[in-house]
């Protein structure tokens, strides 16, 4: 069991200053929901955007929670410190959700996360058929998720980070291993069909930031799991995205990436923005030892017979080398040395 972090006393005296007044509070318990704006609190707690702003400031400078802007909207979420968080949810989770203030709060946070999924929805179903069409080449997704599933285990982890994530499928996949979880997209109408899934899923502790995967922001040596799930074929330089991907991981930390292998479908490349046709197994074997990496894992996922499907995905592992070096037994018993 780790050691518990310990505090100032001023720092202390600080923190529970911040978390002792009632609005403050309710925007905790909201938070602990979900990412949120000004104006979705507003909204929420039926005050002025003055008077939440204010609240807010007091709730960031004490480090309860972290602000992140995405375009010309700010969005609010609990702070990623250990300490912070564990104040947090300790508090929370001592609250009653039947308390008739409470209990609107979160009848009207309901309301909120429905119109998100409802903007998601019309955005989906714009692309559905774009979507669809390459589904329709390569083998079932409920096949590649299965062997996700199995290849990550069943051992708890602290942080997973999804680059790329798209629509969030991977943050819920493994949102019951894992105690805190980060989606990257570039596109913010993804994000906003990202937030409505993770929303909809009911998954509390993983939340989603615009950011480049060339530069993610994100702290570094910090996750247990990063993952990248048909990410790569729509980069111009996949391996420097490996690259900052594998700076990203804690000591023995893995990378999981999936993809197309080799193939000649053209029209990829011009009707989907596809700027690379597949990796190789050797192509991604050498930039994993480039960025440090040990390829521990491949699997193929080939089209049956008698389908239209004409893509083959891969699935690859890496793993930090820097745990594998100081300790051989890494290799054989991954699931111990994420925990």
């Amino acid at each position: 069991m780790a050691p518990v972090q310990q505090v100032a006393l001023d720092t202390m005296v600080d923190i529970l200053k911040a978390a002792a007044e009632s609005s403050r509070l309710r925007i905790l318990v909201l938070l602990s929901r979900g990412d949120l704006t000004v104006s979705d609190l507003t909204d929420i707690l039926s005050q002025s955007q003055p008077r939440v702003s204010r609240h807010l400031k007091l709730l960031l400078e004490a480090g309860l929670i972290g602000r992140y802007q995405e375009g010309s909207w700010a969005f609010f979420r609990l702070s990623d410190t250990e300490l912070a968080r564990d104040f947090v949810n300790g508090v929370v989770s001592r609250v009653d959700n039947g308390d008739p203030q409470v209990a609107r709060d979160l009848e009207r946070l309901s309301a909120v996360k429905r119109r998100r999924q409802e903007r998601a929805a019309e955005y989906f179903s714009a692309n559905a058929a774009s979507w669809d069409e390459i589904r329709s080449l390569h083998a079932p997704d409920g096949a590649v998720e299965a062997a996700l599933k199995k290849l990550v285990g069943k051992q708890p982890f602290q942080a997973m980070l999804d680059l790329g994530t798209g629509t969030g499928r991977l943050l819920e996949l493994f949102a019951p291993l894992y105690r805190r979880g980060v989606g990257i997209d570039l596109s913010r109408e993804m994000l906003a069909v990202a937030r409505a899934n993770l929303d909809k899923g009911g998954v509390a502790n993983a939340q989603v930031r615009h950011g480049d995967i060339y530069a993610p922001p994100v702290e570094r040596d910090a996750y247990d799991l990063v993952t990248m799930h048909q990410v790569l074929h729509y980069l111009d330089d996949p391996q420097q995205a490996i690259r900052e991907a594998a700076k990203l991981l804690r000591p023995a930390g893995r990378l999981v990436i999936v993809d197309f292998a080799p193939h000649a479908l053209e029209f990829l490349r011009d009707e989907h923005a596809h700027q690379r046709l597949g990796f190789s197994d050797r192509q991604i074997a050498e930039w994993f030892a480039e960025a440090g990496l040990e390829l521990e894992e491949t699997q193929d996922f080939v089209p049956h017979d008698g389908t239209d499907a004409k893509l083959t995905v891969k699935l690859w592992l890496g793993r930090d080398r820097r745990m594998l070096i100081a300790d051989p037994a890494a290799k054989t018993q991954p699931e111990k040395e994420t925990a």
